[in-house]
């Protein structure tokens, strides 16, 4: 019989779907979201919810502090569900609540929780709260599910957890669904191509938010003269956010207009056949825990020029995938700007069969990692 595993967090993401499906061939999976949807991220969750193959229920009431949230209900659900293991995210409230409810008496079940922090993030912890929280909660909880080997070893040296109680589940997404529906990501991507004459250029790609952690106004900035300089080389900026109107006002004051485009925020097919048009993709974020749409580009088949802050920099492991870089020196910046430039290609009739997946199909070593649960 499998074990049921209750997972809380906060929201869906597009991102999560095919872990969360995964898992539930593992296990009998029950999921609590605690918003309707992403902070700041308009997604589609009627979509979404219908790619999901496992229970899900929402709790929305309770007192929130500064962006943190605690909701009434999980001791209710908990009793309801009878799950085994319990997965909570970061060192949240609830992660607090759980712990405390164990230390009661009032559950007894294994709990765990995600942390999604980038090893930089580790070693630079951005607030002394989280610091104290981390401390704390490391001692009481049975199992961190963290994002790559290397904060598995950091949690391993700096505070001598076995490794059999750190999972290893990185924000991979499969290849295969994401590709589905090739002739009209494909009749969509060339529609692109048409519109912005994108046909002969090399299309350097963004996608995501537009606010400061994502570093975009400095990279802009230093680019500026490489853009220029580059007769056939355009930067596309995929999404929305608060820094809109200054990346606007950057792009006129620099004279990019023909380099810089905002086509605007897609996601689904729609998104997909962006990362189609793509000669090559760039994160320059200064603080990303991980950031999946490194994982999506390379699933399409475009090369990533990333920082290092991510987390996700630990999938450019050659230089097949592209090449790594710190957004915050300006030198190297425009210096692996231009090395990742003479690397890719320009925009011709866009073909899947053109585009072959850069990741592999990670799915195996998922279930291994989470089977260290069902061993206990």
């Amino acid at each position: 019989m499998k074990k049921r595993l209750l997972i809380i967090n906060s929201a869906l993401a597009p991102y999560m779907i095919d872990q969360y499906n995964d898992l539930n061939q593992i296990f009998d999976v029950e999921l609590i979201f605690l918003y309707r949807n992403v902070t700041n991220q308009n997604f589609n969750q009627d979509y979404l919810l219908g790619l999901l193959n496992c229970k899900y229920f929402y709790l929305l009431k309770g007192p929130s502090f500064n962006d943190r949230v605690f909701r009434f209900g999980i001791l209710r659900k908990i009793r309801k569900f009878k799950p085994d293991i319990i997965i909570s995210y970061e060192y949240s409230f609830t992660t607090q609540y759980l712990i405390l409810l164990k230390q009661l008496g009032l559950i007894h079940h294994n709990i765990g929780s995600t942390i999604d922090d980038s090893l930089e993030i580790c070693y630079h912890v951005q607030s002394k709260i989280r610091l104290l929280a981390r401390k704390f909660s490391v001692k009481y909880l049975d199992y961190l599910i963290v994002l790559s080997k290397e904060v598995s070893q950091f949690y391993q040296d700096n505070f001598g957890l076995n490794e059999n109680k750190i999972i290893i589940s990185p924000i991979f997404q499969n290849p295969e669904r994401l590709r589905n529906n090739q002739n009209e990501i494909e009749k969509i991507a060339n529609k692109y191509s048409r519109n912005f004459h994108l046909s002969g250029k090399k299309v350097l790609l963004y996608v995501g938010r537009f606010v400061a952690a994502k570093g975009l106004k400095n990279f802009i900035n230093t680019i500026s003269h490489t853009l220029k300089e580059e007769g056939n080389c355009v930067l596309i900026l995929v999404g929305d956010g608060d820094e809109k109107e200054e990346i606007k006002t950057i792009i006129k004051t620099k004279h990019l207009n023909d380099k810089i485009l905002l086509p605007g925020r897609f996601e689904g097919i729609e998104l997909y056949a962006w990362y189609m048009c793509a000669s090559g993709f760039v994160l320059p974020s200064v603080y990303e825990p991980y950031g999946a749409v490194v994982n999506e580009s390379l699933i399409f088949g475009a090369k990533v020029l990333c920082s290092r802050y991510a987390g996700s920099s630990n999938l450019i492991q050659s230089d097949n995938c592209g090449i790594v870089f710190d957004p915050l020196n300006e030198n190297e910046t425009i210096d692996k700007l231009s090395i990742f430039l003479n690397s890719i290609d320009v925009v011709d009739e866009i073909y899947f069969m053109n585009k072959p997946s850069l990741m592999s199909n990670t799915q195996k070593d998922f279930i291994d990692e989470w089977k260290k649960i069902n061993k206990e």
